[in-house]
């Protein structure tokens, strides 16, 4: 990572030299020290910029199109037809005492956010590679605006789900004050998930191929066709490696009046998520040197 040094006498002694009035200042780029691999005092002077990050994956994202906005809801809500028809009525497969459609959905909304915000955040370091090479800014708020970008997306399923549930009687309970703690571990595991993929992807380009088939074999390893409950108990606290299923399982609770998620699983995703941040700040910190060399 990098920060915005001070003004040293030597950097305006080479811009004199150059022809450079010596009253004009001088910024030197240097490596962030310490173990903190993003500077959040140069986050915050760049706030701005984020804010036309957000503007802009939003605007993109629905210029020319027919429908616009309505895409967030057809998603999720075409995925769970499929799946009604297929897991809950031929496969048989429980939703406890909730009509399939509306557990399949509380599952999907959180879900769909998330895939979506991987599959794109991923790829915006190569899509922007003419600012990369031309101008300095903190490289880590591309993937951070795709993943604030992707709340409006998430608002308007979520509007939805309100709806199915007023539709079939479910009715929240207290729980339902947690929704915004998953929503941030749902957002978090898509910032991890995404530091490591978007930096990968600059330095291999196949990665792009992956990406696809990573989220279909991640859906089918979260819970949102089945319930976890299917998933052995021996087996319960392993599976929570996966961060969706502790993020399913919590929305189904505290919206659905469901059984809380098991506390080990809940753990164990939580851990996998702050590692997740984690690990993907110190690499993004240290690929993105080379980002303008090889992008």
């Amino acid at each position: 990572m990098t920060s915005l040094g001070k003004v040293d006498q030597s950097a305006l002694e080479r811009s004199a030299s150059r022809g450079v009035d010596a009253d004009v200042p001088v910024t030197v780029i240097e490596p962030t020290k310490g173990w903190v691999p993003i500077d959040p005092r140069e986050l915050w002077a760049y706030r701005e910029l984020l804010y036309f990050f957000i503007w802009a994956n939003v605007k993109v994202q629905y210029k020319q199109t027919v429908l616009g906005a309505l895409w967030a809801i057809i998603q999720p809500f075409f995925t769970m037809v499929v799946f009604s028809i297929f897991f809950g009525r031929l496969a048989g497969i429980p939703s406890g005492d909730l009509p399939y459609p509306v557990f399949a959905y509380a599952a999907l909304v959180p879900w769909t956010y998330f895939a979506n915000v991987v599959s794109i955040s991923s790829n915006v370091l190569v899509q922007h590679q003419g600012v990369i090479t031309k101008v300095y800014f903190p490289r880590v708020m591309m993937p951070f605006a795709s993943v604030v970008g992707g709340l409006l997306d998430f608002t308007i399923a979520m509007s939805v789900l309100g709806l199915m549930m007023a539709y079939y009687g479910v009715t929240p309970s207290i729980a339902i004050l947690a929704v915004p703690l998953l929503i941030l571990m749902a957002a978090a595991t898509a910032i991890g998930v995404s530091l490591w993929l978007s930096a990968l992807n600059v330095k291999y380009r196949d990665v792009r191929f992956v990406i696809p088939f990573l989220i279909q074999v991640w859906l089918f390893a979260t819970p949102v066709a089945y319930p976890s409950s299917l998933v052995p108990e021996r087996w319960r606290t392993l599976y929570g490696i996966n961060p969706m299923a502790g993020v399913v399982d919590g929305f189904r609770w505290a919206l659905l009046d469901q059984p809380a998620p098991s506390p080990g699983l809940l753990a164990v995703s939580i851990a996998v998520v702050l590692v997740l941040v984690a690990s993907g700040l110190a690499y993004f910190s240290r690929a993105q040197q080379t980002f303008a060399d090889v992008v």
